[in-house]
């Protein structure tokens, strides 16, 4: 990777959340950003705000074609990226048992996994071309473990983190690290309206700056908070039967319309 102050940095869902703050993380290092998200106007206000170099990319990740094509422009523009981070997700409330929760089912997964694929796909074979290049997945430690109400959500993280580790002995040199971080609760519009506690809520800027920080170690896997990986952990080894007692009757994420 090269130094810092003259990363090529691509973010997707930069337009608010931990995207927008590592948007402003990069930029005030002298990145050169491209910014995806699906508002426009949310991304041409932190373009604005940001003063450093940056394309803007208003596209939904689920769509593959919008993505190549951003990626073909930002090549074309600045050259491969050095660091893609594939950050933009949903959280949605769902239960099995409405049929009308199939479709949000779908959008988390789509979303979430799929749209992971897609944004890092466009740029493999450019990273492999020059044997450099780092690819960071925002999993989640929703992922360790199923939660009641959100399984949708759940079911995503814990596929997101089993991609990336696949994706990271695929890759194994080749040149291309492959980075997952699980972040636990962060202050952001998706968390707002959870019915329930949050334990070491981290703002926007400091799970920013933690993430910043990993990727330019190069660790692998980590959770952040040190606190909440500590808690994960924990939460993977309790017996079935003492995880469902402890989780069964835990409040739900509210569904959508619901």
């Amino acid at each position: 990777m090269r130094p810092q102050q003259a990363l090529r940095v691509i973010i997707t869902g930069a337009s608010s959340g931990i995207g927008a703050a590592l948007a402003r993380h990069y930029a005030a290092s002298g990145a050169t950003l491209g910014l995806i998200a699906r508002r426009r106007p949310a991304l041409e206000r932190l373009a604005a705000e940001l003063g450093a170099p940056s394309e803007i990319y208003s596209l939904d990740v689920r769509d593959t074609a919008a993505l190549a094509v951003a990626a073909r422009d930002f090549i074309h523009r600045h050259g491969c990226p050095d660091l893609v981070v594939a950050n933009a997700g949903v959280s949605l409330g769902t239960l099995t048992e409405h049929s009308e929760d199939i479709e949000a089912f779908q959008e988390v997964l789509d979303i979430n996994v799929m749209g992971m694929v897609k944004v890092f796909q466009p740029f493999v074979n450019s990273m492999r071309q020059r044997r450099s290049g780092t690819l960071v997945g925002i999993a989640s430690v929703a992922g360790y473990r199923g939660l009641p109400g959100a399984a949708a959500y759940s079911a995503s993280k814990s596929a997101a983190i089993s991609y990336l580790e696949s994706l990271r002995v695929e890759l194994h040199g080749s040149g291309i690290k492959v980075l997952t971080i699980c972040p636990g609760y962060v202050a952001t519009p998706m968390t707002r309206n959870n019915p329930y506690p949050m334990p070491f809520m981290m703002s926007t800027d400091t799970a920013a700056a933690k993430i910043v920080t990993l990727i330019a170690r190069g660790t692998t896997f980590a959770v952040i908070p040190w606190q909440m990986g500590i808690v994960a952990r924990v939460l993977r080894v309790l017996p079935n039967w003492v995880y469902d007692r402890l989780f069964a009757n835990a409040p739900h994420k509210p569904r959508r319309g619901g």
